[in-house]
């Protein structure tokens, strides 16, 4: 499975695509720092079936928007569904009543503490759970992710450019360490993870709501990552939070529909960490 760092470093974001019909169908947000600012973003989107919301893992900022975005659509009666990188296929809060605890939770989502602390994902969890809506687990076992490196037909479902950025960003998520023969396998993961992902949001949908991912970063690029893998026929949001000084609004290129710069938190030097784990 890629590394952690490969999924803090992981290229890109992706901001908040909602379906608001019209400003005076808005209602009071859930408290938090970015109330307002979420409120008037909203304002300004078009309807979506997928609402992508690329965070980077170690910005805890990006955790408490998801929550917020969750909350705010589950309230309005708007939430299809809550999709998860960080939980594997397979589980999922359908079944749970809307009291079930959060142990109860953790349990039929089959979380796996030592790769993605609760704490950070809890709030926009729960969030979906007591509003009655399923939480899925997206995600790859550890199993089908073995398989998936030998699957050389995943090397199809990208064009060839987009097959070689992809490639290139693995090589650069692993701070050039990787050697070449694992390129073209640790890509296929990457690939097979976001079709994973689009697949579960492809059977979560539900006409007039909005299934929401959070996922790192990279996994929401509408030219390499889970948009790619999408029915043409869903309409698609994909937003990435940036930690930083970023100026905000339309993504350039084809990477994301939005950025929406989050401020800066403190600096990592992940290339000498990664190099410290590995062995002599």
């Amino acid at each position: 499975m890629p590394s952690r760092l490969w999924q803090a470093n992981c290229a890109c974001t992706l901001l908040l695509a909602l379906l608001l019909a019209s400003p005076a169908q808005t209602q009071p947000l859930p408290p938090g720092p970015h109330a307002e600012a979420l409120l008037q973003r909203w304002q300004q989107l078009r309807p979506t079936d997928a609402l992508l919301l690329g965070e980077q893992h170690d910005a805890p900022q990006h955790q408490g928007i998801q929550a917020q975005v969750v909350a705010w659509l589950a309230g309005q009666g708007l939430l299809a569904a809550l999709t998860l990188e960080m939980a594997k296929q397979g589980g999922s809060t359908q079944g749970l009543s809307a009291q079930s605890s959060a142990a109860q939770v953790r349990t039929a989502l089959d979380w796996d503490e030592r790769a993605w602390p609760w704490t950070a994902y809890e709030p926009a969890i729960m969030a979906a759970v007591r509003a009655g809506v399923p939480v899925l687990g997206a995600n790859l076992s550890s199993a089908d992710l073995r398989a998936a490196m030998h699957d050389r037909s995943l090397d199809q479902t990208l064009n060839e450019n987009a097959l070689s950025t992809q490639q290139q960003r693995i090589r650069d998520g692993h701070c050039q360490l990787l050697p070449e023969s694992q390129i073209a396998p640790m890509t296929r993961m990457q690939i097979a993870r976001d079709r994973a992902m689009a697949q579960t949001i492809g059977k979560a949908t539900l006409a007039g709501r909005t299934v929401v991912l959070l996922a790192g970063h990279g996994h929401v690029v509408r030219s390499l990552g889970v948009p790619q893998h999408l029915p043409a026929s869903l309409t698609v949001s994909s937003v990435q939070l940036l930690a930083g000084t970023a100026q905000e609004g339309p993504a350039a290129g084809a990477d994301f529909d939005q950025v929406w710069p989050t401020g800066p938190i403190p600096q990592r030097d992940y290339c000498a960490e990664f190099k410290a784990s590995r062995p002599p």
